[in-house]
């Protein structure tokens, strides 16, 4: 047994630091009287072998806690205790006999709270659980931190990519689903390591960033519902629950013992940027597991609940914007230095190249939940030095009714345009009255981002996310089918603008399938030829479905995971996906710096964009259906790049009937050619490049119904 000392230590850096000679530790906590750190040999160990209570004469400074633990190294187990008042009416809630989390932790064991919480619950039932002072307590169902050497791991000379967010394609993923159906064939499915092992998939595919749903530590044995059709427990999949912002999720590790899921998470870091991949991480600062009054006490309530998080004026009770029970209270200066440590620690020591904010407007609430004009939380997100080339993207909204896309407070955060995916669906779906909201959203929903100086790439268009249908889903599905969510299918938005064109579900009737390859296909186009920074759904490329469920959070299982079957199913829309992204990456026409003025410049007679209807002449917006065709001008002083590009001319018909569309001219010198019509059947809906078919007829253009055309000019 190791046999330790125990000196006063130093306030900073706040959680377990290695140093030389051992371990320094140091935690926040201002209104606890008392504070405990114990020491365990093994996960699973009920009680620890050493304890040490903190002597506040020589162990505080300020509200830090802090003592030096001379003989102990990396890989050690440890928890607190903190003692003081327990008054829920007032927002204190300390219990020494709850063992804690330190809010600074870099790795967790896999321990599950909720389960080990769910054995206590059973034996102290009571009508109102949170006014019950528990005087029993135990580590054995409890996980224990790790201490982590930051400095044990070579990275072999890599850093952040930080692609601008202009060059991006963004691509949104699980880690465990990614890898962990069998048709994977990767040898540690489901974990870091698999993410390795699908990099060849990625490459092939083109993105530039995985965006993963959440990493940061939470327990999916949270949900305690059963799946109706299955009598299975149902699992927290997605992880929008988070227990510790500093440590990676261990059971995504192949290696959980000891800081093997930290290690694992640089090596999949160094790997993925090897392959020129950038690691996106999705985020969750608006709440965490600990829940409403009656949820379990894991770390932030037991060392300071009053401090952590937005309380009513009953204190008892949480402020609840966030939809799960609780608020984080972000613009408390206090738990501000802890998310900001937060985001500095993935950036230097884990070295991910930018983060997207679940529920990004809760950042912007002051601590009695009322929005803020200038919110010191997200200004110093924006500002700080070290994030300063770090992507930032805000889901623009919660659960309490704020709505900001296009507002979100400073003049750095990209957002998730939800406004694109709702346009794009509708047109293409066939609603009237919707080409000038296409219109604005394929040139960059100026709308949103000119007016407060921002460019077209903070838009985040995408079409589908985690949260909703798939893109297959969305063509093949009238309604949402949440069944096996134990929830009788209440659960999941109903506004979902989706269309399943003649039958509910899977169809065996070709010409149903082919309008719905045809529509997938349309848009993708739509998507990866607008300005903006699109964002594919994991799966989306070869028609992944989850059977019509569109809240699939809870599903740990075939309608979540990455099935690659699809891919040799649905090899044409894969084909399609993969040749569109290389033909948005090749062409700097789509990848402009700035909107389109629609105006001559001094540097060019033509203007960089001219809108045309069917008949080849300025439309009438007003009178204009379902129908849509733009000229860009690809020279160098019209695009803002240091090098010329194609002209193209895009035409879009989402009615139901053919259109003898009436082509403007091309360039003196120069001859349209036919790069992509997703009428065709592949290989010949999108050409490779130096195969683009010339138009025997430079004037008319026959579009199908419901089709996408892309011409290219050439010089002949």
């Amino acid at each position: 047994m190791q046999q330790l000392r125990f000196l006063p230590g130093k306030p900073l850096p706040l959680g377990a630091s290695v140093q030389n000679g051992g371990v320094n530790f140091s935690v926040f906590t201002r209104n606890g009287a008392g504070v405990f750190l114990e020491f365990f040999e093994n996960p699973k160990d009920a009680s620890p072998f050493e304890s040490y209570r903190f002597d506040p004469r020589l162990n505080r400074t300020g509200d830090i806690w802090h003592v030096f633990v001379e003989g102990l190294g990396p890989e050690a187990l440890y928890l607190y205790r903190v003692d003081g008042p327990f008054r829920p009416s007032e927002g204190l809630r300390f219990n020494v006999n709850k063992y804690l989390l330190d809010p600074y932790a870099k790795a967790m064991t896999a321990e599950s709270i909720f389960l080990g919480q769910e054995i206590h619950r059973k034996r102290t039932a009571s009508l109102d659980p949170d006014l019950a002072f528990s005087t029993t307590y135990t580590a054995e169902h409890f996980p224990k931190c790790i201490v982590v050497d930051d400095d044990a791991f070579d990275w072999q000379g890599d850093r952040p990519l930080n692609y601008p967010l202009r060059l991006s394609v963004l691509y949104e993923a699980h880690v465990k689903g990614l890898s962990v159906h069998r048709s994977s064939g990767a040898e540690h499915p489901g974990t870091y390591r698999g993410i390795i092992e699908m990099i060849p998939y990625l490459k092939r595919l083109g993105i530039t960033s995985l965006e993963l749903l959440p990493i940061h530590e939470f327990d999916e044995h949270e949900n305690d519902r059963l799946n109706p059709r299955t009598g299975e427990r149902l699992r927290n999949y997605w992880g929008y629950s988070t227990v510790g912002f500093f440590a990676p999720k261990a059971t995504y590790a192949a290696d959980q013992n000891g800081s093997g899921p930290v290690r694992e998470f640089k090596e999949m870091v160094r790997e993925l940027h090897k392959a020129k991949i950038e690691v996106i991480l999705d985020i969750v600062f608006n709440h965490t597991a600990e829940g409403n009054e009656r949820g379990p006490t894991i770390s932030f309530r037991g060392f300071d609940n009053s401090i952590y998080y937005m309380l009513e004026d009953n204190k008892r009770f949480y402020r609840n914007y966030s939809g799960c029970g609780n608020t984080f209270n972000c613009n408390h200066p206090v738990v501000r230095t802890l998310l900001l440590d937060s985001l500095r620690y993935w950036v230097t020591e884990m070295h991910v190249d930018g983060f997207r904010f679940d529920l990004g407007s809760i950042l912007g609430r002051d601590q009695r939940g009322r929005m803020m004009e200038n919110p010191p939380m997200l200004e110093r997100i924006a500002e700080d030095p070290v994030l300063r080339h770090t992507k930032i993207i805000a889901e623009a909204w919660d659960a309490g009714g704020a709505y900001q896309v296009g507002w979100f407070p400073g003049g750095r955060w990209a957002e998730w345009n939800d406004r694109f995916r709702d346009d794009v669906r509708a047109f293409w779906r066939g609603d009237s009255g919707q080409v000038k909201h296409f219109a604005t959203r394929i040139t960059g929903s100026s709308d949103l981002y000119l007016r407060d100086g921002r460019k077209p790439f903070h838009s985040i268009n995408f079409i589908t996310s985690h949260d909703g249908f798939t893109l297959n889903d969305l063509v093949s599905y009238n309604g949402k089918h949440n069944d096996e969510n134990g929830e009788s299918n209440r659960d999941g938005g109903d506004h979902n603008i989706s269309y399943n064109y003649g039958f509910e579900g899977p169809a065996v009737n070709p010409k149903i399938e082919a309008i719905r390859n045809r529509q997938i296909k349309n848009m993708l186009c739509s998507m990866m030829l607008s300005l903006g920074t699109p964002m594919l759904l994991m799966g989306d490329e070869i028609r992944r479905t989850q059977q019509g469920n569109n809240n699939a959070y809870c599903q740990d299982g075939e309608i979540s995971w990455m099935n690659y079957a699809f891919a040799d199913k649905h090899a044409d829309v894969q084909r399609f996906t993969r040749e569109i992204i290389a033909f948005r990456c090749r062409h700097p026409a789509f990848l402009r710096p700035e909107f389109f003025t629609g105006s001559e410049t001094a540097a060019h007679v033509m203007p960089d964009i001219v809108w045309f209807g069917p008949d080849g002449r300025s439309p009438d917006w007003s009178a204009l259906d379902h129908f849509i065709a733009y000229q860009l001008i690809g020279s160098r002083a019209t695009i803002l790049t240091d090098c010329d590009d194609n002209d193209f001319y895009i035409m879009y018909n989402a009615s139901q009937r053919d259109i003898t569309a009436t082509i403007a001219p091309p360039l003196e010198g120069k001859k349209w050619f036919r790069v992509i019509d997703t009428s065709y059947d592949s290989p010949l809906d999108i050409l490779e490049t130096g195969m683009e078919e010339m138009l025997q007829n430079q004037q008319k253009y026959v579009i199908l119904s419901r089709s996408a055309v892309v011409l290219i000019s050439r010089n002949v």
